[in-house]
């Protein structure tokens, strides 16, 4: 980590958390936000649902919610991109303060509530997209919706033009019972409109299922046979965690979804146990806890094709990008994989 981005993230973590979040979006608007340029490797490029990826790491879902700093996030190194939450009408979110830093337990909760410029307003930026970036949108459904399961579709309907994949999100936990929408027979539902959606773009592209960490094991079951049978690409594993468990900081008892380390453990057995109960059928998504290239590899290893972070970054800074990029490689190489689809599941055991 460079002098410059040390300061930076001194000056950041100084600021209120979500003023300091505005700012880091203005610095990558900027240019003034580190640049790595393209990490690959022909160990790192990974094929994800069909799409050809430097490296496997990608940015998650929440931290550019309205696709507005997209041509800073195209050199800082990430493998592909996930934008919004986005839905069909603006909407404010919940009332701050609903977002806070747990420096002890290098986490974050949020209780944000789905706070979007809404579908048109991040359509016409999406059309503006750098070439070359891999770039998907996640779903979400307006809070006061009549038909929460109609509103996944009509953002997909909006804005598949200009993506190269989409996240049906019904795990945030910021939003009152959207997480009744995992259920086996409205999840089943709900796939269907999105599908049938995704097949009148004139591009179809490849769509993902989010799902929450704090699903029991039938649950997370039938999630498994709904993804098998529903015709989604794959599954992103996993949401925040409503769990408080082991926490240190004063924030721990606020309301909102918990991401950062505390997560690691609780997603990546959730993920090895989907992969288990998919029979790496269709390819996952690794995320939640992600703060090193050991965790990296221990997701991928767990179950995932791909992997995602985000809170890592309130700590580590963009620069991490590259360290765990460059770190994931050399484990690679260590233990005689030549490719990281290679190294899929192969340590799923010690998960389960």
């Amino acid at each position: 980590m460079s002098l410059i981005e040390q300061i930076g993230l001194r000056v950041l973590r100084s600021c209120d958390p979500e003023r300091a979040h505005g700012l880091a979006l203005t610095a990558l608007r900027s240019g003034l936000a580190p640049s790595a340029g393209v990490l690959t490797s022909p160990r790192l490029k990974t094929t994800l649902a069909g799409m050809e990826l430097p490296n496997p790491l990608g940015l998650a879902a929440g931290f550019d919610k309205n696709a507005t700093a997209l041509d800073g996030l195209a050199r800082t190194g990430f493998g592909f991109v996930e934008v919004g939450a986005a839905t069909p009408r603006p909407q404010p979110g919940n009332p701050r303060p609903r977002l806070f830093r747990l420096s002890e337990d290098a986490a974050a909760i949020n209780r944000f509530g789905f706070n979007n410029d809404g579908m048109e307003a991040i359509a016409a930026r999406l059309a503006r997209r750098p070439k070359g970036m891999v770039l998907g949108l996640n779903l979400g459904a307006n809070k006061d919706s009549e038909d929460r399961a109609a509103d996944f579709a009509r953002v997909l309907a909006r804005c598949g033009a200009d993506l190269d994949f989409a996240t049906v999100n019904v795990s945030s936990p910021n939003t009152e019972k959207l997480r009744d929408l995992q259920g086996k027979a409205a999840l089943a539902a709900l796939l269907a409109g999105v599908m049938e959606a995704r097949d009148g773009l004139a591009r179809p592209v490849p769509v993902f299922l989010k799902i929450a960490p704090d699903l029991d094991e039938a649950g997370l079951a039938d999630v498994a046979e709904v993804a098998l049978s529903s015709g989604v690409a794959g599954v992103i594993a996993t949401n925040t965690t409503l769990s408080r468990e082991g926490l240190r900081s004063a924030h721990k008892d606020e309301m909102g979804g918990l991401s950062g380390q505390p997560l690691f453990e609780k997603s990546t057995r959730t993920l090895a146990r989907l992969h288990a109960l998919t029979e790496g059928q269709i390819p996952l998504v690794g995320v939640g806890g992600i703060g090193s290239a050991q965790q990296a590899y221990e997701k991928i290893r767990a179950g995932a094709t791909a992997l995602q972070l985000y809170t890592a970054l309130v700590y580590g800074g963009l620069s991490l990008v590259q360290e765990i990029v460059t770190g994931l490689d050399t484990l690679l190489e260590r233990d005689g994989f030549a490719t990281v689809a290679e190294a899929v599941g192969t340590g799923r055991e010690t998960w389960s």
